[in-house]
C-alpha cells in the first residue's frame, strides 16, 4: 500500500473516489492535481484536532466591572458577557461570523489572508471544541 494517493486530475479522482476517501479516512495523504495546484482530501476530525493542538487560540479573557470580555489579539473579533461562559459563547458565535465574512470577502484582504487556518478551525470544529480551544 502506497504512503499516499495522488490523482493527476479531477476525472481520475472521480474514478477512484472511494479509494481517495478510504485513504483520507485512514490518515494517508490523498491529493488531486488541479493545474499547478493540489487539493487534499483529509479526515476532518483529525485535521481539526491537529489544528487546535498546534495552533493555540491565544484568547484573552478580561474581567471587567459588569462582566467579561474575550478577544484574540490581532483579530477583529471580540465578545462580552455577564459571565465568562456567556462571553465565550458569544465569542464562538463571533468567530463563526468572522469565518463567514472571511469566505465571502476578507480572504482577499492582505491583513486577513493569513487567517486561513483559523477559518479551517472554526469551520470544522464543534461549538464544544471551540469553547475548549478558547479556554485552553
Amino acid at each position: 500500500m502506497a504512503a499516499s494517493v495522488d490523482y493527476r486530475s479531477s476525472r481520475e479522482a472521480r474514478e477512484h473516489f472511494k479509494e481517495m476517501l478510504d485513504a483520507a479516512d485512514g490518515g494517508r495523504p490523498a491529493t488531486i492535481a488541479r493545474g499547478k495546484r493540489r487539493v487534499a482530501a483529509v479526515d476532518a476530525d483529525r485535521l481539526v484536532h491537529f489544528l487546535i493542538k498546534v495552533h493555540p487560540s491565544g484568547a484573552v479573557a478580561v474581567a471587567e466591572n459588569d462582566g467579561w470580555s474575550v478577544f484574540i489579539p490581532g483579530l477583529p473579533v471580540a465578545a462580552d458577557g455577564i459571565t465568562l461562559d456567556e462571553a465565550v459563547e458569544e465569542m464562538v458565535g463571533a468567530l463563526r461570523d468572522y469565518a463567514e465574512d472571511w469566505v465571502d470577502r476578507l480572504h482577499a484582504a492582505p491583513n486577513h489572508a493569513d487567517n486561513w487556518g483559523l477559518v479551517q478551525i472554526v469551520g470544522l470544529a464543534s461549538d464544544e471544541q471551540l469553547r475548549g480551544w478558547l479556554l485552553a
